[in-house]
């Protein structure tokens, strides 16, 4: 149900339900939960790309996996629940950058994929929705992370409304970064890759982790917070040598790694 493919420091990881369009089911949430777990920072992995197989992203949630929520209990439901919420949680603070690769379509937790993504790259055409209204359901385990990106104007149009929308409003309310056509996709994602590779890994990771930290925090206590995150980073071994690679016009370490 997953596939994952190592480029060197690239790992592709592909969503590989195409007959269900790449739906959710407890195995697939299963697999791809284990995948996030699995990745350190400081690894071989530097920069990850997610996409599905087939003609569709993902579709949101299986019909048969559906139809088994149906006869769960409240207690059943919380569990369920839970699984999905913490494939999105480890997805999201994932310590190497996750790009999006969008077509076809993203509903429902599929564009709570998107949502987890640092960077998105879709194809014009492609449509998302949050469609959980129409089912007399919400959208609820993704609106943490579909809300830091879109914002509650954008969240109160499109989860009241379920309606779908285009790549191009996508990109207008920060869940997709960037939108070409079908073919230029992999060229895109190239390019961020290559803009990702260049950068510090570690320094990534840092700032992955100051952007969620800086989020949920005051303006005063973001400051201390701050000015001891650059301090830390400015004698780090890797700060160090970024810095002096700089002054001295060289490449630092890192580039070395797999970049060009």
């Amino acid at each position: 149900m997953l596939t994952i493919q190592a480029e060197g420091p690239v790992v592709r990881v592909t969503l590989n339900r195409p007959e269900v369009r790449n739906a959710f089911n407890e195995e697939l949430i299963a697999q791809l939960t284990a995948w996030a777990e699995s990745v350190t920072a400081g690894g071989a992995a530097r920069v990850a790309v997610l996409s599905g197989a087939g003609p569709v992203f993902c579709a949101g949630a299986d019909l048969t996996w559906m139809s088994k929520m149906v006869t769960y209990t409240h207690e059943e439901n919380i569990r369920d629940a839970r699984g999905m919420a913490r494939m999105f949680e480890v997805l999201d603070r994932l310590p190497i950058p996750l790009i999006g690769r969008i077509h076809g379509a993203a509903l429902g937790g599929g564009a709570g994929l998107a949502a987890v993504c640092d960077i998105v790259v879709a194809a014009e055409d492609a449509a998302f929705a949050f469609t959980e209204v129409k089912l007399g359901i919400l959208p609820a385990v993704i609106s943490p992370f579909v809300l830091a990106k879109i914002g509650r104007s954008a969240a109160r149009e499109l989860f009241l409304t379920g309606a779908r929308f285009s790549a191009a409003r996508a990109r207008e309310i920060g869940l997709v970064h960037a939108v070409g056509q079908a073919d230029e996709l992999d060229r895109m994602i190239a390019k961020y890759v290559n803009d990702l590779l260049t950068s510090a890994p570690s320094a990534i990771a840092a700032a992955k982790e100051l952007i969620a930290e800086v989020a949920r925090r005051s303006p005063a206590s973001a400051t201390e917070y701050t000015i001891e995150a650059i301090a830390a980073r400015r004698v780090s071994p890797e700060g160090q040598d970024g810095m002096s690679a700089f002054l001295a016009k060289r490449p630092p370490s890192w580039i070395s790694r797999g970049s060009s």
